[in-house]
Order: C-alpha cells, then structure tokens, then sequence
C-alpha cells in the first residue's frame, strides 16, 4: 500500500533585508512543532504583498498557523499612528497575512494564531494592540526575561486562567497552565467577534477563539511552539491542531 501523505500546513514568512537583498524566514521551531508535534508537514507561504495569489496558495493546503515575529503590524491597519513604541514593522508580512486570515477562515480551514499571528488575528476582526505594555500601569512586563540563555528567555513566566467550558480549556483539559512571555504588545480592544479564551494575572488577554469558527481556531499570545515535544500542554495544543487539520485534508 502507498504511504499516506501528511497533510500540509502552511506559514507565512517574514521578510528582511541582507545586503540590499529581501529574504524571507520561518523559525525553526514552529516548523518542527507542525512536523514532531501535529504530525503535519510544514510549507512557507512566501510574503509576496498584494500580487500574492492566496487563494491558489490556499488550494494546495490543509490549514495554516500564523508564526509569532520579532516584527509588529504596522498601527495603521488598526486605525492609530506608527510611534516608536511601534516598531519594528514588516510591510512585506502585514500585506499578506492580513488578507491570508480572511481566506483561510473563509475556507473554514484550521487556523492557529501565535504572538504576532495572535494580534494580526485581532487586527482583522477589527480589535486595536496596545504598544509597550510595561509602561501602562497595572500590567506586568510581558517582555522575555533578560538571559543569554533562551531556554530563560522562553521558560514559563506566569500562570494564565483558561476560561471554563471554552476550546482552549477543552484541549487542554485544565484552567490554569503556566507560559512563557515574549512580547511587548497585546491586545487594547478585542475584536467583535472573538472571545477570551484565557487571560495573565494582569488582565492581558492571552488567547482568543473566533464566535462563528466552524473548525479549530484559536489565537495565543505565548510561545507554545517552543521546544513543543517537550512541553506536555504544547503537546495537546498542536496535537489537537494536527488532529483537525487531518480532519479537513480527509473532507
């Protein structure tokens, strides 16, 4: 019998410039979460801008995880003005993965969200993002520890309170699970159209899921991809992604 083919998911790329040259990237780690973990096999989804074809890209795919960035969607697609506090941007990116959301929840195909996938997802739904949330009194610093260990910067920093009943609690069977915190924005206003699925002991939303989503679509604004295998609540997230995305390839 012929080996099944795995069910290919796709990720967008950043770009950036190298010696006058553009280059796009994906992190490792969230190619090897999608290929150990949900057992799926990774592709790039190149950020090509505005001439993209996204539909015959999405043909070709079984589901799609937005990566986190070290990049920020530029405040203007969510109606305020860049600032320093901003920065730094990634035109190339926002160009594509704002459209590509739309498409994929469109299709109804399985959608992860991370860090930056995360704030782009409430950009679409029309939400606003907070810049610098350390200086906002009230709020931790959500911010990666300082350490030239990035086992440090990516370890678990605080607990987050799951909603009872939700999605996010169905795959994780548990209300409370500790992450990790790499970001310097969140959300200001959620979206209509999404729901808190999770929250920090400082109120900042930590994840959503989308109230009309006819397959598995959730966004985190923590780092679940990181050494995936190895974190027993990474597991279950991208397991239960992989399972769906299986589902959908099989339709």
């Amino acid at each position: 019998m012929p080996v099944q083919s795995k069910p290919l998911v796709g990720l967008p790329s950043d770009v950036f410039e190298k010696d006058d040259q553009l280059y796009h990237s994906i992190g490792d780690k969230y190619l090897r979460a999608v290929h150990d973990v949900a057992g799926c096999a990774p592709v790039m989804v190149p950020s090509l801008g505005e001439d993209h074809d996204i539909d015959a890209v999405l043909d070709g795919l079984d589901g799609v995880i937005m990566t986190g960035a070290t990049s920020n969607v530029h405040p203007p697609h969510f109606g305020e003005e860049p600032t320093v506090a901003h920065e730094p941007y990634d035109h190339h990116r926002d160009s594509t993965t704002l459209r590509l959301i739309r498409h994929v929840l469109d299709r109804k195909m399985p959608l992860l969200c991370i860090c930056r996938g995360f704030q782009e997802l409430n950009v679409v739904y029309g939400g606003t993002l907070a810049a610098e949330l350390q200086d906002t009194e009230g709020r931790l610093d959500h911010r990666a520890p300082e350490s030239d260990d990035i086992d440090v910067r990516y370890g678990p920093v605080h607990a987050i309170d799951i909603r009872q009943g939700g999605p996010l609690h169905q795959v994780m069977g548990a209300t409370r699970i500790m992450v990790n915190t790499v970001h310097r924005q969140g959300i200001a206003r959620l979206a209509d159209g999404l729901t808190i699925e999770a929250t920090a002991p400082d109120g900042v939303i930590e994840a959503v899921s989308i109230d009309d989503a006819e397959n598995f679509a959730l966004g985190v604004q923590w780092h679940p991809e990181y050494k995936a295998a190895e974190n027993p609540d990474s597991v279950k997230l991208f397991e239960a992604y992989g399972e769906a995305v299986r589902a959908f390839a099989g339709r």
